[in-house]
């Protein structure tokens, strides 16, 4: 058995190159060139099309880029050298007019040598090789062509001829905020690797139809939030923001370096609760609002954070006031004259529209797992006939907000690890501030709001400020997303009870993990970013070595009420269940923690399942688990994963579509 999976070559290295005020150069001056020209102007990269016949020779669009100045045009036959070429001649003889002689390519390759070595270029690209008129002269160059550049280590792209290239130019759509017009930075590229490119094209056009129109509006957005959080973290600088402040603390979301792939796994470890005092410190207050970027990007709707204003930015990033409301009718720009009360973590003071002498009511209603047409009929009539203002739990996806008419006020919680105490208890008080007025509130949360929800100690707080709420269920994600998973929680002969736990408690603290029982499936919920002490608490040692016996194995064992679970013991980590991104993690105990690893960013919310039932209906099902016992346990894992440690799935049956 492999430790690690296999790894399937074939594939790109797909990378954002950046190639401001680098050289491109581009042989050719067909349609083709221009598009290479285009794409690399875009990229604020230097561009000079190389051709022979210069100016006169290149298509409109190259000639009015030229006269425009966007780029340079060089003709071959006037290339200059280091006059080897012109010795070549001298000794050899010119060739016939209109006839490319061997002689002729020798001269072109010569100076195309010379331009290299006293010219800093980044990147060659080879067109022409479609053209009927240059086609010929062109894949008879192409090959020397890649060589040169080869020894010069300059990348080269050679058109229709992939065993040349070093690398390909992916299909690409750049988005445009449709609020100003303006492309954005946000790019989506396609490549088939050379295989199939105008199917390539077709993907990406359906792909870029599928996503939300104000997508490029979000990353500007997304980009300025990030550029004032490290502003505000340059005014500390004087201030005592140490060194790690500047580093690792920004690394939260992943600004530390720029790069899409630097940020942590989950957006969701815990960072300190913000105070109320003047004790916050710079580093601190780094902390609180990079990891306050990291949660919008990841939990707001699309439409929402393209339409964040600087005003309401600069609101999130203090923390000292509240966030202006997501009511979908408001206009752009709207939010920042309202009145704004005092606040940590992002309600705002609502403000008055109905008198206070009407009398509201107050729904606690369940979104389910987070796929739409899970929704109870109870909850899509709340949220669609009755509400007047619906406060959603950060989790709640997208798409069931979208089902929300556009004259309901919306709000979703500030919430995320460190600061929930008190985020739940303001958003306690808009429900109430809101019933009140005599609006109809929906507090919106995900799965069923009994089950880890909160909702009982909202129930006794409405109760004590005298409004009675409704509570709605919901479909819980403990029960929904295994079954999206194919994991049934129980099933004969192998799972005859299941618990369902948390995997953090109050604020934070630890809390106690029932033992194993062979016949007993565990499902953990908000336990994934703590997966290594989960687990660790599972088995009593180390999840990095599970035969291993360290100091601190008994605080793990004090974190299980009972006999530690066996390392072969099957485990799935579900992220997002029941939505289209859904992915299920399979593996065992002892190897899992280096799965999740491997498998890069997370993608909250998700939750655990532990036990045999995990494999009950994997390929032709395994349904004999109690009966057989523990010593064909090991032959039924290697069965299960295939002789691999660990397997993944993704998405959803196409068949939710339908329903």
């Amino acid at each position: 058995m492999d430790p690690f999976p296999p790894f399937t070559g074939g594939a790109s290295l797909l990378l954002s190159f950046r190639v401001q005020k680098r050289t491109v150069l581009i042989i050719g001056g067909d349609a083709l060139a221009a598009s290479r020209a285009y794409t690399s102007l875009e990229a604020d990269a230097d561009v000079v099309v190389l051709v022979r016949g210069g100016l006169q020779v290149v298509c409109d669009e190259l000639q009015w880029r030229a006269h425009q100045g966007q780029l340079s045009v060089l003709d071959w036959d006037e290339l200059s050298s280091d006059n080897r070429a012109d010795d070549v001649c001298v000794q050899e003889g010119a060739s016939s007019p209109g006839i490319d002689t061997e002689l002729d390519l020798e001269r072109d390759i010569i100076s195309l040598d010379g331009y290299l070595a006293r010219t800093p270029v980044s990147l060659v690209c080879v067109t022409g090789t479609l053209s009927p008129a240059h086609s010929s002269r062109t894949r008879s160059l192409a090959p020397r062509i890649a060589r040169i550049c080869r020894a010069y280590r300059i990348p080269v792209n050679v058109a229709d001829m992939p065993t040349l290239c070093d690398f390909y130019f992916a299909s690409t759509h750049r988005f445009v905020d449709p609020s100003t017009g303006t492309k954005s930075p946000m790019q989506l590229g396609v490549t088939a690797n050379g295989e199939g490119c105008r199917l390539a094209s077709r993907i990406r056009r359906e792909a870029v139809a599928a996503l939300p129109k104000e997508i490029g509006g979000a990353v500007m957005s997304i980009g300025q939030l990030r550029r004032l959080a490290r502003e505000h973290e340059r005014e500390t600088e004087g201030c005592g923001a140490t060194e790690e402040t500047n580093t690792s603390d920004l690394d939260i979301e992943g600004a530390s370096g720029d790069a899409e792939d630097t940020c942590v796994n989950t957006p969701n470890q815990p960072v300190p609760i913000r105070r109320t005092d003047d004790s916050e410190s710079a580093a601190e207050a780094v902390r609180r609002r990079m990891r306050w970027v990291a949660q919008v990007s990841e939990y707001w709707p699309i439409s929402r954070l393209a339409a964040l204003t600087e005003p309401e930015m600069r609101t999130m990033l203090s923390g000292s006031i509240g966030l202006p409301s997501m009511g979908q009718h408001a206009h752009r720009g709207e939010a920042s004259q309202l009145p704004l009360q005092t606040s940590q973590h992002g309600l705002e003071h609502i403000v008055p529209s109905v008198p206070y002498n009407e009398r509201g009511r107050i729904l606690l209603v369940g979104s389910g797992p987070g796929h739409p047409s899970l929704l109870t009929l109870a909850t899509h009539s709340a949220l669609t006939k009755h509400a007047d203002l619906v406060l959603s739990d950060k989790l709640v996806p997208s798409a069931v907000l979208e089902l929300i008419p556009r004259h309901v006020e919306v709000r979703i919680a500030r919430k995320f690890p460190g600061n929930a105490d008190g985020a739940q208890m303001e958003m306690m008080e808009a429900a109430l501030e809101g019933a009140r007025r005599g609006l109809t509130v929906v507090r919106l949360k995900q799965g069923d709001p009994i089950v880890y929800g909160r909702a009982g100690e909202e129930v006794l707080y409405f109760r004590s400020h005298g409004f009675e709420p409704l509570v709605v269920p919901g479909v819980s994600s403990a029960l929904a997303a295994p079954t999206f998973a194919g994991i049934p929680v129980t099933q004969r002969g192998v799972a005859e009870a299941f618990i369902v736990c948390t995997g953090v408690g109050r604020q934070g603290k630890e809390v106690h993990l029932p033992g194993y029982e062979r016949s007993r499936t565990l499902l953990i919920l908000m336990g994934v970013a703590r997966l290594s002490e989960v687990v660790g608490a599972l088995l009593g040692c180390s999840p990095l070595d599970a035969a291993s016996i360290s100091e601190d194995d008994s605080k793990r064992e004090g974190r299980r009420e009972g006999k530690p679970y066996p390392p072969n013991t099957p485990i799935a980590i579900i992220e997002r269940g029941s939505m289209h991104d859904q992915r299920v993690l399979v593996s065992t105990l002892a190897d899992v923690c280096t799965a999740l690893e491997s498998l890069g960013a997370q993608r909250p919310p998700g939750m655990i399942v532990v036990g045999w039932a995990v494999l009950a209906l994997h390929g032709h099902g395994d349904v004999r688990v109690l009966e057989e016992g523990e010593g064909s346990d090991e032959e039924r894992v290697r069965r299960w994963l295939g002789g691999r440690r660990w397997n993944v799935t993704e998405g959803v049956s196409e068949e939710w579509a339908a329903l």
